[in-house]
């Protein structure tokens, strides 16, 4: 091939590369770490932040305003312009658990204003409306109950069931949203590996963090500790994953948060991996390509389990 040839497939290489980096973010997002909340702009500075303890889950309403989880068993509402809570529900000391100890690790704005949240400890799955009304509730499915992991990450589904992710059972499961029955029941795998504590890439597990329902109908499954994404079919059987090595230069710890963008893509949180890897990955499905990273450990630390992109055009799964 003659030189100017090659410089100029090269050159449209290039910058069709740029392209699809530029498409694929990079992004706003909110995140919370090392005791703080905190909004990064498109080019990875802080446009704002206020004190924050530790989060399972995060949601932006259409208001701008931030829902997150304070400390063991409340779910707030933030107004960020005036970096004060608005609304808040206790769990602890609301519709019978008074005198329990109750956790909550997962909560969602529903399209009425009323609230799910999940309440480990109690065991089920409630609905509330803004004065805190008891709406629904769901009992859950516990082969291991406790009040820390009975739940990770739970989402009411567009059929009006829930999809749960139960840490310490290592089992996603799905209720019927009227008769609150478990209509599929998935043990996560733990591929022929023994248990091994810790939090960061050395330990193993199935304790599942989050479960998105993907248009076709498989299930994407963050398997937490286990360091790895699959999905999974109805009928049980892994049709894709990638592992704790799969992604050149990345090692996977307890993978976390799962968003699914409109082009496809997953963003996965990657956390307790310490300073040498990214808190969130992009990665392209079809080509299992890392497109976007975000790598700010100076900024959240060791411990930033979830997150929320902010101004992708589109809806996204999560």
């Amino acid at each position: 091939m003659p030189r100017t040839t090659l410089l100029a497939a090269l050159l449209i290489a290039a910058l069709l590369t740029s392209t699809s980096l530029l498409e694929a973010g990079p992004f706003r997002l909110v995140m919370q770490g090392n005791n703080k909340l905190a909004i990064v702009d498109d080019k990875g500075d802080i446009e704002w932040e206020m004190p924050w303890g530790g989060i399972h889950d995060i949601h932006v309403l259409k208001s701008g305003n931030i829902m997150v989880q304070q400390g063991a068993a409340k779910v707030a509402e933030i107004d960020p312009v005036k970096k004060k809570v608005v609304w808040s529900y206790d769990s602890a000391k609301s519709n019978g658990n008074e005198g329990k100890r109750i956790e909550v690790h997962a909560f969602q704005p529903l399209d009425d204003g009323s609230v799910m949240i999940a309440e480990s400890g109690a065991g089920r799955i409630i609905e509330v409306d803004r004065d805190g009304k008891l709406l629904k509730e769901v009992p859950l499915k516990l082969d291991n109950p406790h009040p820390h992991s009975d739940t990770r990450l739970v989402r009411k589904l567009a059929n009006g069931n829930y999809l749960v992710a139960h840490e310490n059972d290592g089992h996603i499961r799905e209720y019927d949203g009227k008769s609150g029955k478990v209509v599929w029941d998935y043990e996560v795998p733990m591929f022929d590996q023994e248990p091994r504590g810790g939090h960061g890439p050395e330990a193993f597990g199935n304790k599942a963090f989050a479960a998105v329902r993907l248009k076709n109908g498989n299930t994407l499954i963050a398997t937490g500790n286990g360091h790895s994404v699959i999905e999974v079919t109805p009928a049980k059987e892994i049709v894709w994953k990638i592992g704790q090595n799969d992604l050149p230069g990345i090692t996977l710890a307890w993978v976390t948060t799962l968003e699914v963008l409109p082009n496809g893509h997953y963003v996965i949180g990657n956390c307790h991996a310490g300073p040498d890897n990214p808190l969130l990955i992009e990665v392209d499905p079809k080509s299992k390509k890392v497109v976007w990273q975000f790598d700010q450990f100076d900024v959240f630390g060791n411990s930033a389990p979830n997150s929320q992109l902010l101004n992708v055009d589109g809806d996204v799964r999560r």
